[in-house]
């Protein structure tokens, strides 16, 4: 791995294990334990199903009841939501501190191994990382101060056409991929695109909360992916000043209060069921 792309990573992995990632070649053969991510999406492979048998399970062992216990759709959407905040939270934080990347991954590009109770091993492409490394390298080499000077002075974004594109690409590719996946265990795309917004809103609070200096370029990249048409409806956000997250708030609810018995769990600070 060339040091530019080695000192992104470490950049990245810093800001929490939902950044971090792996690199590989994006022509090179799968080896164990690595497989595409892309299985995710096709019905055929069973990977999700028994991915969200999983998630049902664990998350009714916390009550000691049977996964029955739990609804599918609450399980899927559960699962749904650890998926894409998964894989946006790197694309954010790359984004907060160089720009997002010019060519996005697709969801075969991706490499992944299965793993519940936290952030699974993602691997993207380097080709991914490096986006336009020739021209942003000789202005964003090296980690630390000089990110942090960068992030201060609001820097991290890149073209802001190229940057709405790639968002674009993003979330009409990947993420509504795996949004068309789990729609098929009957949940709403209401509910679906509102993880995807509140994965977007989670990653840059999750940014600014370990680099307070990057708080700016986060809310940056975050804006660029809450004000496209896919998750416009899906939040409403004060852009109050002095506030990185905007007083976000998604305009549905990702169902996990509804795996405690009696439906009487807790819901998520960002939830449309939370009071003001």
């Amino acid at each position: 791995m060339t040091e530019p792309l080695a000192a992104r990573q470490e950049q990245v992995a810093a800001l929490g294990p939902f950044f971090a990632f792996d690199t590989h070649a994006g022509a090179s053969h799968l080896t164990a334990p690595w497989r595409t991510l892309g299985e995710v999406a096709r019905e055929e492979s069973g990977v999700l199903r028994e991915r969200i048998a999983a998630v049902r399970a664990s998350l009714a062992a916390r009550s000691g009841r049977p996964a029955e216990a739990v609804e599918l759709r609450v399980a899927a959407s559960v699962a749904h939501l650890g998926l894409v905040a998964r894989v946006l939270s790197p694309m954010l934080g790359l984004a907060a501190l160089h720009g997002l990347p010019p060519q996005p991954p697709t969801l075969d590009e991706l490499r992944w191994h299965s793993g519940l109770g936290g952030a699974f091993a993602l691997s993207l492409p380097r080709e991914t990382v490096a986006g336009d490394a020739a021209s942003r390298t000789r202005q964003n080499s090296g980690a630390g101060s000089d990110a942090d000077a960068r992030a201060a002075a609001g820097d991290g974004a890149g073209s802001g056409a190229d940057d709405a594109r790639a968002a674009e690409e993003l979330l009409n590719g990947p993420v509504r991929e795996l949004a068309d996946a789990v729609a098929a265990f009957s949940v709403s795309r209401r509910i679906l695109w509102g993880n995807v917004a509140s994965a977007v809103n989670g990653a840059a609070a999750g940014i600014a909360s370990a680099a307070p200096a990057l708080a700016r370029p986060a809310r940056t990249a975050a804006l660029l992916f809450l004000h496209r048409p896919q998750l416009r409806d899906a939040h409403t956000l004060d852009d109050a000043p002095g506030s990185y997250n905007g007083r976000f708030r998604r305009r549905s609810c990702c169902l996990i209060y509804r795996a405690a018995p009696d439906a009487a769990g807790a819901t998520c600070g960002d939830c449309v069921l939370v009071r003001p």
